[in-house]
């Protein structure tokens, strides 16, 4: 009979006890249950699976309880010196293996310092100009000219941006509260007061999707996380509606639900780089350049790096110090957006 260890308590740091016929299929399982409880995104389950089953692949079968510190180091030395990828990916592999290590597999990672981390080169990020910026949205359709003027408006991850529903809007006051950023960090935002016409136009457009998946007996939109007993109320509840719902519906597995999804993030940056090419923009821009640009352009009204390390939702104020990179000198000021500067 499998055994099967159970993953840590959030935000325990104590490993659970390995198990000696642990199997592969095992791993994958309890991997994706101890990443779904502490609430990490979709993306960090697709990665850290994907290392995992490269690092499968590269001990060859092995059983994953015989598994030791010294293999992880033979397999990140592999990635850099066979596969080449970049110190950036050695280094999301490295927090992958950490991960199933310690909340999978049960067991002490060793001695982590003995671990070399890749040095990542230091990185300047694309800015573009304030009429770049301008040329750019001009050039994107709807609803992807509103999404990016968020962007920049706010100074957003492109997934923040999908996944704002309509509660999260409050035109009284013009703010914006994002829920479960990286990090699973909250945090509130001033909306510009150049987009309130659009963004009241777009809450309407959503009200009139909604008000028509019901009509047609739809379930509502998606909830992760949700409680059961709940789910099938929230879902249809105004304020549960995403502020940018997708134009297909999609069919939920083993069931006859149809359910909203929010617009896809390959579809934004699709449009973006298609008005990237359309301006003939001399820059490599995508979604992101337009939160990279919101920073730096405080910074060039000089604003306090700490008051714009709290709007990015940056964790470290060195993270937020490679705009420094991009502008002369700051000083404090009240917090607004860009547009309205």
């Amino acid at each position: 009979m499998v055994q099967s260890t159970q993953p840590a308590p959030y935000g325990s740091s104590t490993p659970t006890t390995p198990t000696t016929d642990l199997h592969w299929r095992d791993v994958y399982d309890q991997l994706e249950t101890a990443i779904k409880v502490r609430h990490y995104s979709p993306k960090t389950l697709k990665s850290y699976r994907g290392r995992t089953r490269q690092l499968h692949a590269y001990v060859q079968n092995r059983p994953p309880n015989s598994l030791t510190t010294e293999d992880v180091k033979a397999f990140l030395s592999f990635l850099a010196v066979e596969k080449q990828v970049s110190a950036s990916s050695r280094n999301q592999a490295f927090n992958a293996l950490l991960f199933l290590f310690r909340h999978v597999l049960g067991k002490e990672f060793g001695q982590v310092e003995s671990v070399v981390r890749a040095k990542r080169k230091p990185y300047i990020p694309v800015v573009l100009s304030r009429r770049e910026v301008d040329r750019l949205i001009g050039a994107l359709s709807y609803p992807y000219d509103l999404v990016a003027k968020l962007l920049y408006g706010c100074g957003l991850r492109l997934f923040e941006c999908l996944q704002l529903r309509v509660q999260d809007i409050n035109l009284e006051m013009m703010i914006l509260k994002v829920h479960d950023g990286k990090g699973q960090k909250d945090r509130t935002l001033p909306l510009p007061q150049s987009l309130r016409t659009e963004i009241e136009l777009q809450l309407e457009q959503v009200a009139h999707i909604r008000k028509q998946d019901l009509a047609n007996g739809y379930a509502g939109t998606f909830l992760p996380h949700a409680p059961d007993a709940k789910y099938t109320r929230a879902a249809k509840e105004p304020v549960r509606q995403w502020l940018f719902p997708a134009k297909t519906l999609t069919e939920i597995a083993d069931t006859v639900e149809f359910r909203r999804f929010h617009l896809h993030e390959s579809h934004v940056q699709k449009a973006i780089k298609q008005a990237v090419r359309q301006i003939a923009l001399r820059k490599r821009a995508g979604a992101h350049t337009l939160r990279h640009s919101y920073a730096s352009h405080l910074l060039q009204a000089n604003y306090d790096i700490r008051t714009i390390q709290e709007l990015l939702g940056h964790s470290d104020v060195r993270t937020t110090m490679i705009y420094t990179h991009t502008i002369p000198s700051v000083t404090q000021k009240d917090a607004k957006s860009p547009p309205d500067l």
